[in-house]
């Protein structure tokens, strides 16, 4: 049989060697070249199916892996396969942790010949480097993933990352962030006297995630409602500094919250003096229509807000050094503390189940079984009484 330049070599479709099973192929390429592919079988059935899959790639134009093929060469093949699958996002993460922690220990390997005991050995030592045991985890996760699927594409006969072959260090919490009811006053405060003081207490009201409310469109707020709603995420790419817009991390995520008034009518005043600045740059201003955006009209960088504004601002206000997305944290935790009902708290972060929103929040439920049990005594003792 011939398709796309390929001829398949009608040939045994197994071999024995050095007490291992091998599928086994031959073909010529376009340019006359001879190919063979090898893959590990488990049993001479299961390298004869491997060989008739490997068959019907050729004939539909794919270009199979050869048993030389690299870690590199496969990541690359299931990187494309992934982004068709995962969204911007996690597509993002995907490229940047292999591309930090694994391709430089075990790109250069053939895949045929990767071991769990080369897995091992990355989570090893990326844990001598003192790397978060959340970083080593989700490196593995990842990996385990990629490798998956190549159990998946009969690439491998197994998964040498799998979990129950590799030792993983111990899921670490790291502890919580957040601001309680005078410092969070205190912050407000000082946000009045920064450029996009705005954008921070939005933050903190809201509790939306950074990507969320930094990706929010003037038609997103509803000022007769006093409501924003997130319908969309922004993404940044890590390497080449581009972005785009993409879609919010879960179903539950495309919410409305509901804002003071007061704050829309901060907002309101702000669009207005948006527009000033916008009809003085004319052409030069792009519009993407954004509620927060730089001077030029493009997305705000993250980073730039965080290092040359949020941390400013909580220098000047004297309280803890906290992540920007620690206000998220902050609004949650004031909440709860409040005696908000945990199911309302979970909508308006938008988490996929309340199950996450009490396991993240743990923290404050002791303080909400005392308020419980308090009321509880005063409830009673009316009855005695």
């Amino acid at each position: 049989m011939e398709k796309q330049g390929k001829k398949v070599q009608k040939e045994k479709r197994y071999v024995e060697k050095d007490g291992k099973i091998y599928a086994r192929v031959s073909y010529t390429d376009a340019a006359g070249k001879r190919h063979q592919i090898w893959r590990k079988a488990e049993s001479k059935s299961d390298a004869k199916e491997i060989s008739k899959q490997i068959e019907r790639e050729l004939e539909g134009g794919a270009e199979p892996f050869e048993h030389k093929a690299t870690v590199d060469e496969y990541l690359d093949r299931w990187l494309k396969s992934s982004k068709q699958t995962v969204g911007p996002r996690t597509y993002q993460d995907y490229v940047g942790v292999l591309r930090l922690h694994v391709r430089p220990t075990l790109g250069s390997k053939r895949l045929s010949a990767i071991k769990s005991l080369h897995v091992q050995e990355l989570v090893d030592r990326m844990q001598e480097k003192r790397l978060a045991s959340r970083t080593v985890r989700h490196m593995h996760e990842i990996l385990c993933r990629a490798f998956k699927q190549a159990v998946k594409w009969r690439l491998l006969t197994i998964n040498p990352a799998a979990t129950d072959i590799i030792n993983l260090p111990k899921r670490t919490r790291k502890e919580m962030k957040s601001l309680d009811p005078e410092q969070a006053q205190d912050f407000l405060a000082k946000c009045e006297e920064d450029k996009q003081g705005l954008v921070f207490e939005v933050a903190l009201i809201s509790g939306m995630r950074p990507e969320e409310y930094l990706a929010l469109q003037w038609p997103d707020l509803d000022f007769k409602r006093y409501t924003a709603t997130v319908q969309r995420v922004i993404v940044w790419e890590r390497w080449t500094k581009d972005w785009q817009f993409a879609e919010p991390k879960t179903p539950k995520s495309r919410r409305a919250i509901p804002l003071p008034p007061y704050l829309m009518q901060k907002l309101l005043e702000h669009k207005r003096k948006q527009g000033e600045s916008r009809l003085k740059l004319g052409e030069m201003y792009k519009n993407y229509n954004l509620v927060f955006a730089s001077d030029a009209g493009t997305p705000i960088s993250l980073r730039n807000l965080e290092r040359r504004h949020f941390k400013p601002i909580l220098v000047a206000a004297e309280l803890p050094d906290i992540r920007l997305y620690d206000l998220r944290h902050s609004c949650a935790t004031l909440l709860l503390s409040e005696g908000e009902n945990p199911k309302i708290v979970s909508e308006r972060l938008g988490h996929a189940s309340i199950v996450l929103t009490l396991d993240t929040y743990s923290h404050v439920l002791p303080s909400m079984q005392q308020s419980a049990t308090d009321k509880l005594e005063r409830i009673l003792k009316k009855r005695e009484a």
